[in-house]
């Protein structure tokens, strides 16, 4: 049987047979992601060129910051993330500065066009994520340092007087990009870890601003909801992201537990995985279709698809990338 993206997709994400697995890398377009013409069209030209399953759209993080006064310089990072060089919050009171944002305006709504114009040049078969960093991410990159943290335990009521903003913002822009022609999201989770925040002060501040905009999702797309959960960090709270209503689940699965098929017994949607940026980066075609291979045995075929545990390198050798879209053919 031969089937469509949207098909394939579909068919992986509820645990049903598939004529191949699905396969999927996303990159940042340094310097092209402060214009939302080059973004759409390096981001296309992407996906012509290596036929993923679907496409991740990945903008600079300071997209969703810039119009609180966050601004960020591309510094050649291989990642290709920028340097964060002006920031608004320094001090606890700085937070009750954070109002909510129109989501058509400013660099939020630069960031809609380039959506926009992404789905006008991809390929309707291919479904379409738009990046969305939760709340606390967010707030991580309008102060710097850590400190959101530290104004989490001592200064919470400021805080959370920002996250509600934040929170509100968000929503808003969810509803305006899956307008624009996103199918689903992937919500980027940078501060679900144990070495930045304990579980307690997740499950109580955090946890309940990200299912507020997990389920304005869902209220907006229906049973055509796609959720793609990143869990960002080496200790991230794994069980706290496998109870979130989410169709798929992306970690670093090669660096940090659980392995592929014990976050499939742990979360019951798609995995996404089986590769590290390191292998991509490092590795050889032959290397890279053995680390497939065994992703994809070890989930015998289902509920997965291959994919690095965070953003792949902007130094990924081409040779690399083109062995793991191969690599599920074979």
């Amino acid at each position: 049987m031969s089937m469509t993206r949207r098909e394939r997709l579909a068919a992986a994400l509820r645990g049903e047979p598939v004529d191949r697995p699905p396969v999927a890398l996303w990159r940042h377009f340094p310097v092209d992601d402060q214009d939302p013409e080059q973004l759409a069209q390096s981001v296309a030209a992407f996906q012509a060129h290596y036929d993923w399953d679907f496409v991740k759209f990945t903008p600079s993080s300071s997209f969703c910051v810039e119009d609180w006064g966050c601004r960020a310089v591309y510094r050649g990072r291989p990642e290709g993330t920028s340097d964060y060089v002006a920031r608004p919050v320094s001090v606890p009171a700085d937070w009750r500065r954070i109002e909510p944002l129109d989501p058509y305006a400013g660099a939020l709504g630069a960031h809609l066009a380039a959506i926009r114009r992404a789905r006008e040049l991809i390929d309707s078969d291919v479904p379409l994520l738009a990046t969305i960093f939760s709340p606390i991410s967010q707030a991580k990159n309008l102060i710097g340092d850590g400190m959101e943290i530290v104004h989490l335990r001592r200064h919470r009521s400021d805080l959370v007087y920002a996250l509600e903003a934040i929170t509100e913002t968000t929503i808003r822009f969810v509803q305006a990009a899956l307008a624009a022609g996103a199918d689903g999201i992937f919500y980027a989770m940078q501060r679900c870890t144990a070495d930045v925040i304990s579980e307690a002060e997740y499950r109580d501040v955090c946890r309940p601003l990200d299912l507020r905009i997990l389920e304005a999702v869902h209220a907006a797309q229906g049973e055509t909801t796609f959720i793609l959960l990143h869990l960002h960090g080496l200790y991230s709270y794994f069980d706290i992201a496998a109870e979130y209503p989410a169709q798929a689940l992306n970690w670093h699965d090669r660096d940090t537990g659980p392995d592929l098929a014990e976050g499939a017994r742990r979360f019951p949607g798609m995995v996404v995985g089986g590769l590290s940026q390191r292998d991509i980066v490092e590795g050889t075609p032959a290397t890279i279709q053995t680390l497939a291979r065994q992703a994809i045995d070890a989930m015998g075929g289902r509920r997965v698809c291959l994919s690095t545990g965070c953003v792949m390198p902007t130094t990924a050798p081409w040779g690399n990338i083109r062995a793991l879209r191969a690599a599920v053919d074979r």
